[in-house]
């Protein structure tokens, strides 16, 4: 019987089922880790860190569109998953390295513009969070595109915002390895990167050292999305300088009203965060101008939790502009035109069906309240909620205005 509040879920959600629902959808990934390996079954890997990366090939069922929300996880309520109305694992086989290459090259060769997606996570995430999250936004998003999630070692604790720091930094060889490799890939024609929160960190880390070693960045390397980036704006401002005049299409997503950003900007001194600028106001609007860095500013979306850092992850509207990035090429439109109608007549093909994306994130840094990661943290939750008035603590924990304490946090 599972309890009643937040702390409902099961965990270790890996062990395979069997696929008795044909009518649901399949998302096969590749998945690049520089975690540790879990003795627990159904866990697979830990938020410790490896002494080398690991790949796997996970395949996850995802229930019909009757069965749950565009844009949701349905975490299963009980194990074994039931695929007629919970996410579900089918596979989760650790991979060679050779294998794991095999395995993209046989994907890649299957999309139709031979592109590769890579998702980088965010702060406080269980591997298996990650798994299903990505899962979800390929599946939401609607891009074609060979899906490869890079998960690095996160003890998914709010308290271990320095742990999951310095493991970003532990992991930015091994994330330039596989852009390395993906860029001498001839059968990869394009690489798009998605990454959130702290995990803009390591993606830009990454990137840095790879132009730095390489004399530029590739061609193929088109798109790269910056969502509510848990970045320092001077280090950021050094890390595009950094790059060269060739570098991906940046395009930053920032909301000023973005609390969680708020805690980081008091931890780390007081500098700006990336994710929580005005992109009108100087000097970001000439220096984003000069970078050719597009900026949507969701600063005025009412969507998502109520820290105000999942807005990108609930708008059904910005992910149909993401999937239209990916799979058309199109220009991510600027919200100044206004979300609504407005964006939505800007995508086109098959982002139009794309549907919600609460997800497209997956875990919000330092103070989240997604559903994954309030089991054992409800506490620290509200210190961090409460850090601008002084810290008082309490025993509630808040779920959202139209959550009873009570319920389920789903």
């Amino acid at each position: 019987m599972l309890a009643s509040g937040c702390a409902g879920r099961p965990k270790n959600v890996l062990l395979p089922v069997a696929d008795t629902v044909p009518s649901s959808s399949r998302v096969d990934m590749l998945v690049a880790t520089t975690r540790g390996r879990s003795s627990v079954p159904g866990e697979m890997f830990t938020g410790e860190r490896g002494l080398t990366p690991a790949f796997a090939d996970i395949t996850v069922s995802i229930p019909p569109k009757n069965a749950r929300k565009a844009g949701e996880v349905a975490w299963p309520k009980r194990l074994p998953a039931n695929p007629a109305t919970d996410f579900a694992t089918l596979k989760a086989d650790e991979m060679t390295v050779d294998a794991a290459k095999k395995w993209l090259t046989t994907s890649v060769r299957k999309s139709p513009d031979r592109s590769v997606l890579v998702f980088i996570h965010g702060f406080n995430n269980r591997f298996e969070d990650s798994v299903y999250r990505f899962a979800q936004i390929v599946e939401d998003s609607g891009v074609h595109s060979a899906p490869v999630l890079v998960t690095w070692p996160s003890r998914g604790s709010l308290l271990a915002y320095g742990y999951d720091r310095e493991s970003t930094n532990y992991t930015r060889n091994a994330l330039e390895n596989l852009f390395q490799y993906l860029a001498r890939d001839a059968e990869v024609k394009e690489v798009s990167i998605i990454a959130h929160s702290m995990g803009n960190w390591l993606t830009l880390e990454s990137l840095r050292q790879m132009a730095i070693r390489n004399g530029r960045l590739p061609a193929k390397f088109k798109n790269v999305m910056l969502a509510a980036p848990d970045v320092d704006v001077d280090v950021f401002r050094s890390q595009i300088a950094d790059m060269g005049k060739q570098h991906p299409q940046f395009t930053l997503f920032v909301s000023r009203d973005d609390r969680a950003l708020a805690v980081s900007r008091r931890v780390w001194g007081d500098v700006p965060r990336l994710g929580s600028i005005d992109p009108e106001q100087p000097p970001y609007k000439q220096e984003l101008e000069a970078n050719k860095i597009a900026v949507i500013d969701l600063t005025k979306v009412k969507a998502g939790d109520d820290l105000h850092h999942s807005k990108f992850a609930e708008s059904p509207q910005i992910v149909q502009l993401i999937g239209a990035r990916i799979s058309d090429g199109q220009t991510l439109t600027d919200n100044r035109v206004g979300l609504g109608d407005q964006i939505l007549a800007a995508t086109t093909g098959t982002a139009a069906a794309a549907g919600n994306a609460a997800g497209l994130i997956l875990a919000a840094p330092v103070a989240a309240v997604d559903q994954n990661t309030r089991d054992n943290y409800a506490d620290q939750i509200v210190t961090l909620r409460g850090a601008k008035g002084g810290g008082k603590r309490t025993a509630r924990v808040d779920c959202g205005a139209k959550t009873s304490p009570t319920k389920r946090c789903d």
